[in-house]
C-alpha cells in the first residue's frame, strides 16, 4: 500500500532563508520553488535518491498555512511531517480505512515551478492528527512523471547530501506508535530493541529503503500526548568530506565519530537547520 517514504515536510518562517541555508546544507540546487494559494502555502523541494525534501512555509491565507502558523508560534520551525509514497490513492484510502484509520478519499493537487513554469499534479490521501498522534502524515500518489521534480543539482565536491536515511520521531506511548506504524499504516517493524545503557527503546520501521525510527524512554509508563517529529540522518558519500564542506560553509559541525551502526562514521550539525535536529552518516573508511 505504501511503497516510500516520498518526501519529508520542515515547517519554516522565511522561505528565501531556509532555501538558501538547506542549499548549503545539502550541497545541491532547489529541484523546485512553488506556491499553493488556495492552501496559503508556498514551498522549496530538493529531490534526492528515493526521497525528496519539502521546505514550506505560511502564505496568504488558506488552510495549510492556517496549520503553519500554528504550528511555528506553539513549537517553531523544525520537523513537520512524513509523506508516504502510493501507486493507487483510491486503494490506499481504502486499505487505511479498513484498518480504522480515518482518511480522506483522494483529493487532487497540482503545482508550478516559479522558474520553469513545468507543472506536477499528484493526490493526497489526508488522516486527521488526532488518528496520527499529533504528527502530520499522508499518502500521495504522484500523477506526472518523476523527471517533472528533477533531482537537486549538486553544487560540487565530496561529502554532498545523496538521500534521507533515516527521520526520528519520539512518542511517550510506544505500543501505540507500533499500533499506528505497524498495523495502521502497514509499515514493516524491522527492529525493537531496548539499549538499557542509553535508557532508549529504538524501533525501526523500514519503507522504501528509508527507517522511520521511534525513540521512546526505556520501561517508562506510557504517557498520554502526542508523537514529537524530530530529527533527520543524511547519507553522505564521506563524513569527513562533509563536515568539511559544511565547516566551511560556515555551520557549527561536531567531529566525526564512529556511528551506532557498525561500519558508519557521523557527524552533528549543531545550527543552521531551521530546527531539525541533524546528522550526517556515511560508511567508514
Amino acid at each position: 500500500m505504501l511503497t516510500s517514504l516520498d518526501h519529508v515536510l520542515f515547517a519554516v518562517r522565511d522561505l528565501d532563508a531556509a532555501t538558501a541555508a538547506y542549499t548549503r546544507l545539502l550541497g545541491r540546487e532547489p529541484s523546485w520553488r512553488g506556491s499553493h494559494p488556495s492552501q496559503g502555502s508556498a514551498n522549496t523541494l530538493f529531490r534526492l535518491e528515493r526521497s525528496y525534501l519539502e521546505l514550506i512555509a505560511p502564505a496568504g491565507d488558506g488552510p495549510t498555512g492556517d496549520m503553519l502558523r500554528e504550528r511555528l508560534d506553539a513549537q517553531g520551525e523544525g520537523l513537520w511531517g512524513l509523506a508516504f509514497g502510493t501507486d493507487d490513492a483510491d486503494a490506499c484510502a481504502k486499505t487505511l480505512r479498513e484498518r480504522g484509520l480515518p482518511a480522506s478519499d483522494p483529493v487532487p493537487g497540482e503545482g508550478r515551478d516559479e522558474r520553469s513554469g513545468a507543472l506536477r499534479e499528484w493526490r493526497n490521501v489526508y488522516l486527521p492528527p488526532a488518528a496520527t498522534r499529533g504528527v502530520v502524515v499522508f499518502a500521495i500518489e504522484h500523477r506526472s512523471p518523476a523527471d517533472a521534480l528533477p533531482v537537486a543539482e549538486p553544487t560540487g565536491g565530496r561529502g554532498i547530501v545523496q538521500a534521507i536515511d533515516h527521520v526520528v520521531i519520539r512518542s511517550g506511548d510506544p505500543e501505540a506508535t507500533i499500533a499506528l506504524y505497524g498495523q495502521g499504516l502497514g509499515l514493516r517493524l524491522a527492529l525493537d530493541r531496548t539499549f538499557e545503557k542509553r535508557g532508549v527503546r529504538l524501533l525501526f520501521f523500514r519503507v522504501g529503503g528509508v527507517t522511520v525510527e521511534v525513540a521512546a524512554q526505556a520501561g517508562a509508563e506510557p504517557v498520554d500526548r502526542p508523537d514529537e517529529p524530530w530529527g533527520v540522518a543524511w547519507q553522505v558519500d564521506d563524513a569527513a568530506a562533509a563536515r568539511t564542506r559544511l565547516t566551511e560553509a560556515g555551520f557549527d559541525v561536531t567531529e566525526t565519530r564512529s556511528g551506532n551502526k557498525p561500519g558508519t562514521r557521523v557527524c552533528t550539525v549543531k545550527d543552521g537547520t531551521c530546527g531539525v535536529p541533524t546528522l550526517m552518516i556515511g560508511p567508514e573508511a
